[in-house]
């Protein structure tokens, strides 16, 4: 997963916690509504502080939905994305991005809940939709192999089976007792048993 990168600022005051802060405010209050000067507020700072470190709120959000994407995309290029059978690479990529949603939980929230109103969100929603299809493809490639029934169809089932993950932000809570790898484990046993081919 990338690093946000940026101008040093002033102690306790790093892009990263800048970008904690705002995605906290988007999620509360909605991009729109939140100003400059509320996150200002919010951390203590005058607006030309955080100007220190970006241009404007819109990077801002370009930055924030590029981390949620960008540890996504980095699954899918991971080992266990791209060798063997299809039905192994898309289960490492399911795991893989319950594993990016729990890390980057406030991040991802903020990505699912973008509708396409500014170039930065469409830009996000294309990126989306390249993810999608990369996951339709492997469900379309195990289905070829036999190993997922083939009475419904591929973008279906990744749909389904990404929706099931995406719901995890609605209420899945880091530090309630449930791991990345314990939540990973629950949604391959309930959506891979019904997604596998009898044999």
């Amino acid at each position: 997963m990338t690093t946000t990168a940026g101008r040093r600022g002033r102690p306790g005051h790093s892009l990263d916690s800048l970008l904690g802060v705002a995605v906290a405010a988007f999620n509360e209050r909605g991009y729109e509504a939140t100003s400059m000067e509320e996150l200002a507020t919010r951390l203590g700072i005058t607006k030309s502080a955080i100007y220190h470190h970006v241009p404007s709120k819109v990077e801002l959000l370009r930055l924030a939905l590029d981390r949620a994407l960008d540890g996504l995309f980095a699954v899918t290029g991971e080992p266990g994305a791209t060798t063997g059978r299809a039905i192994d690479r898309l289960e490492h990529v399911v795991r893989g991005s319950v594993r990016v949603l729990t890390a980057e939980l406030p991040f991802v929230t903020l990505l699912l809940r973008v509708r396409g109103n500014s170039p930065v969100e469409q830009d996000a929603l294309r990126r989306r939709r390249e993810f999608d299809r990369i996951v339709t493809d492997l469900v379309r490639a195990a289905e070829d192999d036999g190993d997922v029934r083939p009475d419904v169809d591929p973008a279906v089932t990744s749909r389904l089976l990404f929706g099931t993950v995406n719901s995890l932000t609605e209420w899945y809570r880091p530090g309630g007792g449930l791991s990345a790898d314990d939540l990973a484990d629950a949604l391959v046993t309930t959506t891979f048993q019904g997604l596998r081919a009898r044999s």
